[in-house]
């Protein structure tokens, strides 16, 4: 049993005592130095920290290696479902290659996006991923010469780094034709305003390609905010082009529209249809269920990780761009449309 109080941390000097060594010694034991020192002197050092309870400084002991096994992520908001998939993907790969997670969270604010830039700095990360708003590009650009940088969902021009995403172009087509195999014909994609994020203006003109280049199919684009409800109202209002669906560019676009159908007491999915991208928890609990796609958030997380990982071990090759497939689970909140309304 210890013979310290719980008020006393025990130090590499108490255990250097305890076995009866050099600090020295200490030190080698609980670095990459153990194979230097004798079985009986490893034995003896062992026994102390056990019985002294001794826990080393890990962040000292790294900044001494000039290394500190600390990642930082930093993402735009937090409270968004999909960057805490993301992260959860993230921590676990750190986790599993002996990294610790420090995560930052912009709140949507380029302010203070810069503030927790400068904190993470000063954290002497070995690594950063981003989900940013892209609102600092020259400062994100002095950064990535410090060290390795991976960019999650949102690309940044002429970065010149590595990003990891899912393939919007591809995911829209996906439920672009998904609809119109159900019958839908007039089609209006609600999303948040793209506000420079990459991925959100990706997925609008996707849409719009894809409507101009299937004849007979209509398109509108309708953007979340206090605005929604009447447009979502002058939409449904309208029956000269067929059989409506939503194709919800997110989970909070997905929420917003089902808040402002609910709000209008419009009968889950009996005259409109609805396909979402993301597949959030609460999908399966609204009417017969939403039609999703779904995003593999936590492979994108680990997948993120990884790159960063290559790029520590010494990877200087070209930067990538990783686009992993949305998939398609549906619900019934897309049921065929046989006849014209």
């Amino acid at each position: 049993m210890s013979r310290f109080s719980l008020g006393h941390r025990v130090t590499m000097q108490d255990v250097a005592r305890q076995a009866g060594v050099s600090k020295a010694s200490v030190s080698r034991f609980i670095g990459e130095d153990r194979g230097l020192l004798s079985e009986a002197i490893a034995g003896r050092i062992e026994q102390a920290i056990t019985t002294l309870g001794y826990r080393p400084n890990q962040m000292a002991r790294g900044l001494k290696r000039g290394r500190t096994r600390l990642i930082g992520m930093l993402v735009a908001d937090i409270r968004n479902p999909y960057s805490v998939a993301v992260m959860h993907g993230v921590e676990t790969a750190c986790r599993q290659h002996g990294y610790t997670l420090v995560l930052c969270n912009t709140d949507r604010d380029p302010g203070r996006e810069v503030e927790q830039l400068d904190a993470l700095r000063a954290y002497n990360i070995e690594g950063l991923i981003l989900i940013t708003l892209g609102g600092h590009a020259e400062q994100l650009k002095a950064l990535r010469g410090e060290l390795p940088v991976v960019l999650i969902d949102r690309k940044l021009e002429s970065f010149g780094t590595d990003l990891v995403g899912l393939d919007n172009g591809a995911a829209v087509t996906l439920a672009l034709d998904h609809l119109l195999e159900r019958g839908y014909r007039d089609i209006a994609l609600v999303m948040e305003p793209v506000e420079g994020a990459s991925s959100r203006a990706e997925r609008r003109a996707a849409f719009e390609t894809g409507i101009s280049a299937r004849p007979g199919i209509k398109g509108r684009v309708l953007y979340t905010g206090e605005a929604l409800a009447d447009d979502l109202t002058d939409f449904r209002g309208r029956l000269d082009n067929g059989p409506k669906a939503l194709f919800c560019a997110n989970g909070v676009a997905t929420l917003a529209a089902t808040l402002v159908l609910a709000e209008a007491g419009v009968q889950a999915f009996d005259t409109l249809g609805l396909i979402a991208l993301d597949d959030l928890d609460w999908y399966p609990l609204v009417g017969g269920g939403i039609t999703a796609l779904a995003q593999p958030t936590d492979a994108i997380g680990r997948v993120a990780f990884e790159c960063l990982l290559r790029r520590l071990q010494g990877d200087t090759g070209p930067s990538r761009q990783i686009d992993v497939p949305a998939r398609l689970i549906v619900r019934g909140s897309t049921p065929r449309r046989t006849h014209y309304a």
